[in-house]
Order: C-alpha cells, then structure tokens, then sequence
C-alpha cells in the first residue's frame, strides 16, 4: 500500500510541477477526493491496528514483571517485530494523506476559487 500511495504522489507532483494549465481540473480534483476516502480509510484501519497492537505489547510488557518466562519474552520479541512496521506504515500512509490535502489545496488555488494568501504554504 505504501508503493501505491507514494506511485500516486509522484504523479501527482509531475502533474502540478509542469507548471502548465491544468485541462479538466474539476474531474482531477473529484478523483483526488475519491482517492482522499479511500486513503483517510485506510488510515483509520491501520491506526486501529496499531493502537491494538501497542496496548497488547504494553500488556506483554507488564506481564513480564509479573511472569519472567522465556515465553513471555519470545511474545514481547514477536510483538515487536511486528509493531515496529506497523507504526513505520502508518507513519507513510498519514504523511501520504497530508500530502494529497496539499494537492486539493494546490488544485483550488490553481481554478481560482480561493484566494492564494487563504492557501497554506507547503513545506
């Protein structure tokens, strides 16, 4: 998922750094929109999965004050493995979702229905 949504960004950076006039600009930013949902969900699943994750790795952590097993150390270790790239994913897919926000912001600026000084600067 993070390959696709950073495949999308690059082709949407190309499309605005042409600097030329932007045919159908109305049909570009619906589909950005769509795309939008369908990031922001992906998001919110992920976060979901990684809080779950977090306090069940804090429950093994605790436990393991409780417990000194080798078992209880081996599931803290797989939970780890796990959790680390699934903070490091959502880390990518919450940053990709704040950049497509820049590109709607971008697109409206470029049709002209906001100001230029209402639109935020990115980065």
């Amino acid at each position: 998922m993070g390959k696709k949504l950073k495949a999308y960004i690059r082709s949407f950076q190309k499309l605005l750094e042409s600097n030329q006039k932007i045919e159908n600009i109305d049909a570009i930013k619906k589909e950005l929109l769509t795309e939008i949902q369908f990031w922001q969900h992906e998001r919110f699943i992920h976060l979901i999965v990684t809080v779950l994750f977090a306090l069940l790795t804090m429950m093994v952590v605790v436990s393991l004050f409780f417990y000194k097993s080798i078992f209880v150390l081996v599931l803290l270790a797989m939970l780890m493995v796990l959790l680390i790239p699934y903070i490091r994913h959502y880390y990518i897919l919450e940053n990709g979702v704040q950049t497509l926000y820049t590109f709607y912001e971008e697109l409206t600026r470029r049709e002209g229905n906001i100001p230029e000084e209402l639109v935020p600067q990115s980065k």
